[in-house]
């Protein structure tokens, strides 16, 4: 198997590395980037990051995986599936971080799109989740533009509110099958 588990036109996903750990930590300790969060992480939380989604990837065979940009092969962010406490369930969740200084460029949509189509063509989930402090607007745009619905409004005490969007395996595979047909038309 190759070093990456998911290819898309401009990114790669490879699971995390403690190597990882200076350029996740530019990223996490920005307050900028982590105003959505309770507090950005200091290196102890960033460190602990990492080594929960290298437990993820044992315990699920999935979790947060660092994005590289192709072209360059620089650590950009992270993005991938985690199970998360939604409302008092434990949920599939697609979440994300995206350098700043490569936001508004669909890089996280993009890498978000790819996480959805991999938890549909790798794991028996019938729905996957991304959920959100409701400031959160970058999020749910993200959410909105790879096929999700907002399913649900919550009073959270990290979040003070949490939107919740789902997308379900009917939704999905109405949504790329034209995609799928156009592809093979033109190929």
């Amino acid at each position: 198997m190759s070093d990456y588990i998911i290819e898309t036109e401009r990114l790669l996903l490879r699971n995390y590395s403690l190597e990882d750990f200076d350029a996740l930590y530019e990223i996490m300790s920005d307050e900028e980037t982590m105003q959505h969060y309770p507090a950005p992480f200091d290196e102890e939380k960033t460190r602990n990051w990492i080594i929960w989604n290298l437990d993820n990837y044992e315990k699920y065979g999935f979790g947060l995986w660092a994005v590289v940009l192709k072209e360059s092969g620089e650590f950009i962010g992270d993005c991938g599936i985690s199970i998360q406490n939604i409302d008092g369930e434990m949920l599939p969740e697609i979440g994300y971080h995206i350098h700043k200084k490569y936001w508004r460029r669909g890089l996280g949509k993009e890498a978000a799109r790819a996480c959805r189509d991999w938890v549909f063509e790798n794991t028996d989930y019938d729905m996957i989740f991304s959920y959100m402090k409701y400031t959160n607007v970058g999020s749910y745009a993200t959410a909105i533009a790879n096929g999700m619905k907002k399913v649900k409004e919550y009073p959270d005490p990290k979040n003070t509110i949490s939107y919740a969007y789902a997308i379900t395996r009917n939704e999905w595979e109405q949504l790329v099958q034209p995609e799928k047909m156009s592809n093979k038309l033109s190929s």
